[in-house]
């Protein structure tokens, strides 16, 4: 059982936030700063200064994950040991906030830190990782660094385009990666002794519930899709009603299907509708052709496949009725994800020895987490978010709160290094 007591600097890891959040897009409200804009990559400089500066070995991948190595004694020895990865993101959606991602991977660097204040050198070398974004991005691709890591960023995903017109390969070059380098850029499978995310809760039920710690049991499963329909222009004002095809009418009643299925998901079942477009946009034309973004998020994987069959169903037969044609494109089909059982037991119990009350908890939101399971055993830290409020510019969590999850951290980290294997 660790002795030393491993203390985060509240002070450091507070202004290292407030230093991250100085890198935002102007135009954009909130903290906006989005995979592939100036302000994102003007801020990786300043999260690789932050590891060097802990005393870790900096490298930047060729899937554009910044990567840092604490090396242990094992590798000083010349022993080959597993080592444990941490990170998260420092990526943001649109009119986003100080502290999903960024506490993951600050809050990390903080470990390491503190690991080091207190004299403690682990036996595995530890990599702290901020991963290329996380967030979803114009090409309906999230997690495209933990994806390549994990050897599941695919040459399809690389020909996938956005609202400019660009693939994601091209974007990928003109940033200065070389994206069939970040197709080859994936660490064996099993290769990792465990790898832990501290992240902010992102929902109400830590803080309904009262307690500091969440110790995460699953990551939801993400179904998106795009809906296209294609109706008919006709004069707004010379068209009588039912003699219309219009496309956006068939795209609203879409709409509230997505909506009607997430009403009826089990625990921790949602569905969204996150954007829509009409065109040609004007008031006095009947739209001719609509397109719909959403997605449907659960841990039952068993109820998101079904789900996914009876929306398009549903969908095919509102949008016959209508006389609208239409097409459904899946974007992604992402599993849900159970963490390990014996990293939860560690989390657990480091937070028990620090004396801090812990819940089992689902994550609704996706994960860098979720891909990295390919590589070995997965567990994820909580902490409370204020009002439940995430991806939004009121996102917030206290300082106290992250000093908790970032000493559950570094005793999870330390006590993770002492056990020999981990069951999944």
């Amino acid at each position: 059982m660790t002795q030393t007591l491993i203390e985060p600097d509240a002070q450091s890891v507070e202004a290292a936030i407030a230093d991250l959040a100085g890198y935002v897009d102007s135009t954009q409200d909130g903290w906006t700063r989005q995979v592939f804009s100036d302000p994102y990559r003007a801020s990786r400089e300043f999260v690789a200064k932050r590891m060097h500066d802990a005393g870790l070995e900096v490298t930047h991948d060729t899937g554009g994950n910044i990567v840092g190595r604490l090396p242990g004694r094992a590798s000083a020895s010349g022993l080959a040991l597993k080592p444990i990865m941490t990170g998260s993101h420092t990526d943001t959606v649109r009119g986003g906030g100080r502290f999903d991602g960024i506490v993951g991977v600050l809050g990390a660097i903080e470990a390491v830190e503190a690991l080091r204040r207190a004299g403690v050198t682990l036996n595995r070398d530890l990599y702290v990782v901020d991963f290329l974004g996380e967030e979803p991005n114009e090409f309906g691709i999230s997690c495209v660094g933990s994806r390549s890591i994990a050897g599941i960023l695919l040459p399809e995903h690389l020909d996938m385009t956005g609202a400019s017109g660009q693939s994601m390969g091209n974007t990928l070059t003109a940033v200065g990666l070389d994206p069939q380098a970040a197709l080859k850029n994936a660490w064996a499978p099993g290769s990792l002794h465990a790898y832990i995310e501290l992240h902010i809760e992102q929902g109400p039920l830590l803080e309904q519930s009262g307690h500091e710690i969440g110790v995460v049991t699953a990551i939801a499963g993400i179904d998106r899709l795009m809906a296209k329909f294609i109706g008919r222009s006709d004069h707004a004002g010379a068209t009588p009603m039912d003699a219309r095809l219009d496309a956006l009418t068939a795209a609203a009643a879409a709409v509230l299907t997505i909506e009607r299925e997430g009403c009826g998901a089990p625990v921790h079942g949602v569905a969204t509708t996150g954007r829509i477009e009409s065109y040609p946009g004007s008031f006095n034309v009947v739209p001719s052709e609509a397109r719909l973004w959403a997605e449907l998020r659960s841990t039952d994987s068993e109820w998101l496949s079904g789900a996914k069959g009876r929306l398009a169903q549903e969908i095919g037969l509102e949008a016959d009725r209508r006389g609208v044609s239409h097409m459904i494109e899946w974007l992604t089909d992402q599993d849900a994800v159970p963490t390990a059982s014996a990293i939860r037991d560690v989390i657990a119990t480091s937070a028990d020895r620090l004396g801090h009350t812990w819940t089992p908890v689902p994550s609704g939101a996706g994960h860098d987490a979720a891909h990295m399971v390919h590589l070995g055993p997965m567990g994820m830290i909580f902490i409370p978010s204020t009002g439940g409020r995430s991806h939004c510019a009121e996102e917030f969590t206290p300082t106290a709160d992250i000093v908790r999850g970032i000493r559950v951290l570094a005793e999870t980290l330390s006590e993770l290094d002492r056990a020999e294997t981990l069951a999944a």
